[in-house]
This record gives C-alpha cells, structure tokens and sequence, in this order.
C-alpha cells in the first residue's frame, strides 16, 4: 500500500504521548545519517513493523537508512525491493530487481515532504502481530513524516553548512601556505592535498604549464603511492584544451573515457578537473579524483570545488606577485653588493697589493720579499674570486646555465659566501648525460636545502658534496645519489627536522628516498645527508 500524507484520520489520544515523544526523537538530531535512523526506528516503533527505511532523493544525500528487527541481517532492504521511479539510494543496496515482501506481509509507503518538496519517502514492511497494516498505522505515520520532513530538511541544511566551513577552513590553509614564503612546492603540496581530502577524493593533483606546452603534473596527494610527479598533458589532448581555456571539465568515470590519459586516469572514477584561474589569467589546473566505484560529485560539491579552485588561483596570483617583489629585491641589492665590490673592495685590494709590491722593492732580507712575494699572489688570487663572485651575483635567471654538473657547481659556489668556504664536490657516471630534467630540477633543490642547513645549523668547517649517476637502486633500476657530509655538530634530539622530511617527500614523489647519518667529523660528528631517485 502506497499512501500520499493528507487529512486522514486522527491519531488516537491514547497514541498522543508516544507520538509526543516519537516526534521529540526525531527532531533531537543535526546530523542526517544519525536522524535517519531515529526515523527508522520510531516508525517500526509506532506502526509496530519488523522492517523500516527512508530512501531519500540525490539531492538529499545520504539515501537509505534501514531498522531491521532482531536477527534481521539487514532484511529491510531486501525487503523493500526496488525503489519507486524519482528515488535513488545513495547506498546502492536497496532491494534487487524483482525481490518484493510476500502479501500477506504487508507493505506501507510514505512520501516525506516539506513545503511542497519531495525529500524521500517511509518504507515499512511486515506488521509483528502478522496482520495489515491500518488506517491507525497510516495517520501515525502520516504525522512523523512531517516532523521527519523537517528533521531531514534541518540536517540538509546543517550538513550544507558543515561542508561550507570546511572548504573555507580549507581555503585558508591554502592562502596562508602559498603566502608564507616557504617553499614553493610545499605549498602547492598543500593545495592538492586539502583538495583530496576537503572532496573526499582519492587523490588530488596541481598541474602548471609546461615550458614545452600543456599541462604538467608538479604536486600529488594520494591515498596510494603514485608516480604521477613529473607526468605532462600534451596540449594536444582535449581536456588540456578546455582547461588551459578557462573552461572546467568533470567526468563521470576517468578510466573509461577516452579524452583523459591512461597513465593518469587508471583506477579513478568520478573526477574534476578544474582551471586555476584569476583575472582572466589561467595559472594551472586542480583535479579531484575518487575511487572507481565512488558516488559522483554532487551539484554542491562541484560548487565548493569551483569555488576553491578560485580561491587557490586568487592566493597563487598574490604569492606569485609576492615572489617576484622578493626576487626583484634580492636582484637589487645582489647589484649594490656587486657594486660595492667592484667600486670599494677590489680597489682597495689593488692598492694595497701595489703598496706590499713597493714594500717587497725595498727590502734587503729575502725571507721578507718572499713573504711580501706570497702575499701579492694571494691578494691577486683574491681579487679573481671576488671577480667571479661579481659575475655570478649579476647573473638574471635567464642566464642559468642548463646543465646538470654546471648547475651543481654554481649551486656550491653560490654557498661558498655565506660559508665562508667552498664545499669540495666530486661526480661519478655521465650526470649530464643520463640524468632527466624533472629529476635534476628536483636534486638541485635537494643539493640547495641541504647546503642551507649545513650553513644554517652544523657550523660546519668541511663539506663534501658527490653526485654519484651510476647507483642501482632497492629495486633494480638505475638513478642518480646526491650525498652532502660535513663535520659539524650533527643533528640534535629532538630538533626540527622539516628540512629533512622535504627532502624525502620530494624523492619518495619521484620513486626514491632520502635519509641521514653520521658526517665525517671526528668521532662520527656531522652530519650526511643523501637523497635519490631514478634518473
């Protein structure tokens, strides 16, 4: 029996004090999974059925909640059989076609409504007295489906609220990482990470424009190791298209639908792949992607997604800008400290280097004019070094060289300055040769962090850097192993260690590892820090 809620008859009075409270616990909750339960429950109470469930319409959300009665095993369902046309079960368990209660069970249905909207509808089956259900069971009911109308409809709302707080929530953490001025790849880690979960996806991925053209990937968050790091979309793929474009593009199922990659899309269902835009300017792509057999996302979440992406381009745009106001900063003063160089210190030393060579002229002693000898030498060996220094703090970055060993050197040079020494450095195998770009890029900013902290913390009077392309790694394949030692004071207990934990991101993202020991200082001090991964 099917029934609409209307007029009906009136409950009996002796049924007013259970409906009372019948009402009370179905409007004592916020969250809906936990409300539709109590409306199970009290409506198996209150028409006395063995069996109970709500199924709800999509835009409700969580779709089914059944009571079973004792040693039920989940029979409601069964019970129920396939839904009525218009209502889906977001459980996607409710009864299979064709399995309907015996008659003599008896079957009661109850559209819920509030203000003329269609929420779900009650589903009872199977009286416990064996009989059918009555018009007394009807009216009881007919009233709970109104209060559970509104229950259903206040925990929608609630829920819409929740999801909201958590994307703005979100959405600060995203600004505040992009804004800090810490690593750059640490806060787009961020992005894709608070995206995978804030969705309730199982990964979440940033993609940037690539200097030959598409899309490439430069950060993941996954449930599952993934070697995604690295992958580019050609722009010739139409989803590339679309999205540098400005345009947003959801798939219903990733691994089956021709237009996405097969190395990114195998295993993911539902997806979203949304441009990263401000002021018209496109500045990468965020994607969330569930799992095959995940619900798709709703219009809600889709909404929330958009409008997160837009906050995240806002907060790269203002981080990007910051970025440059910075660089420009340090271009300036790395030119007055050229300057200064060149116009005080080098004149300075030259002058004096003339004075010691006169000096040298007039003395008799010739242990003196040896002396006076070396240390012109040493003053014009001087005076080249800080030529050199010159030159490379006038370097503009288009100007960086390209080459893996060359960018090592310049690396170990520019750390010379605030060290006060030149690390000593040592390649082993064709670095150039054999080592790719995403993975030289990424060692270069190993070598970097790991030079940082050597100045930063180690006190450190030795440094040894060796980039070794001829390692075999754990499993079998071949890769590059960058290994920093110094023989300063080590790594405390309890220390930061966020620098370290960078490093072994960054690698493990690309299929390798990174780690730390004891340095070469005396009796095992320092510290060596060694990073790999594949070529």
């Amino acid at each position: 029996m099917s029934v609409e809620p209307g007029p009906g008859g009136t409950p009996n009075p002796d049924d007013v004090p259970r409906l009372l409270e019948a009402m009370r616990a179905v409007g004592s909750g916020l969250r809906l999974r936990s409300t539709l339960e109590r409306i199970c429950e009290t409506a198996a109470e209150l028409a006395d059925a063995r069996y109970a469930a709500v199924g709800l319409t999509a835009e409700c959300g969580d779709g089914l909640a059944e009571h079973a009665g004792e040693d039920t095993g989940g029979q409601a369902v069964r019970w129920i059989g396939r839904l009525p046309d218009g209502y889906e079960e977001a459980g996607g368990t409710a009864g299979a076609e064709g399995i309907r209660p015996p008659p003599e069970a008896g079957f009661l249905a109850v559209p819920i409504r509030v203000q003329g909207e269609s929420l779900g509808t009650f589903y009872l089956a199977e009286k416990r007295d064996g009989g059918p259900f009555g018009e007394h069971d009807l009216d009881m009911v007919r009233v709970l489906a109104r209060e559970a109308g509104i229950a259903v409809g206040n925990a929608r709302l609630y829920g819409a609220a929740k999801r909201r707080e958590r994307w703005i929530d979100g959405s600060v953490a995203v600004t505040t990482a992009l804004l800090s001025g810490g690593d750059a790849y640490e806060a787009l880690q961020v992005v894709a990470e608070q995206a995978r979960r804030l969705s309730d996806s199982m990964a979440g991925l940033v993609l940037l424009p690539a200097a030959a053209g598409g899309l490439e990937i430069v950060a993941v968050a996954s449930e599952h190791p993934s070697r995604a790091l690295g992958l580019v979309v050609p722009p010739e793929n139409a989803v590339a298209g679309q999205l540098l474009a400005g345009k947003a593009v959801f798939v219903e199922d990733a691994a089956s639908d021709p237009r996405m990659l097969a190395d990114l899309s195998r295993g993911y269902g539902p997806t979203m792949l949304l441009p990263l835009q401000s002021g018209g300017r496109v500045l990468g792509t965020l994607v969330m992607a569930r799992a095959a057999d995940a619900r798709p996302f709703s219009d809600a979440e889709r909404t929330l997604a958009t409008q997160f992406a837009s906050q995240a381009a806002l907060a790269l745009m203002m981080a990007e800008a910051q970025r440059d106001r910075e660089q420009l900063a340090v271009y300036e003063d790395r030119d007055r400290i050229a300057r200064d160089l060149h116009d005080l210190v080098i004149q300075r030393l030259f002058a004096t280097g003339m004075l010691l060579e006169s000096a040298q002229r007039r003395s008799v002693l010739p242990e003196v004019r040896q002396g006076v000898g070396k240390a012109v030498d040493e003053l014009d060996v001087t005076i080249q070094e800080i030529r050199t220094a010159i030159f490379a703090l006038q370097q503009g970055p288009a100007e960086l060289p390209t080459r893996l060993r060359t960018r090592v050197l310049r690396e170990i040079n520019m750390a010379a300055v605030p060290l006060g020494f030149k690390p000593s450095h040592r390649f082993v195998g064709s670095v150039d040769t054999v080592v790719g770009e995403l993975t030289a890029k990424n060692l270069i900013a190993a070598l970097r962090e790991a030079l940082s902290n050597a100045f930063r913390h180690a006190g450190a009077s030795r440094i040894d850097v060796t980039v070794d392309a001829t390692v075999r790694l754990p499993d079998e394949e071949t890769g590059v192993r960058l290994t920093v030692t110094d023989d300063g004071v080590g790594i405390p207990e309890g220390g930061r260690r966020s620098g370290l934990k960078n490093l072994k991101r960054r690698a493990e993202s690309l299929g390798g590892d990174s780690w730390y020991g004891p340095g070469s200082g005396k009796d095992g001090g320092g510290t060596s820090v060694v990073w790999e991964a594949p070529h």
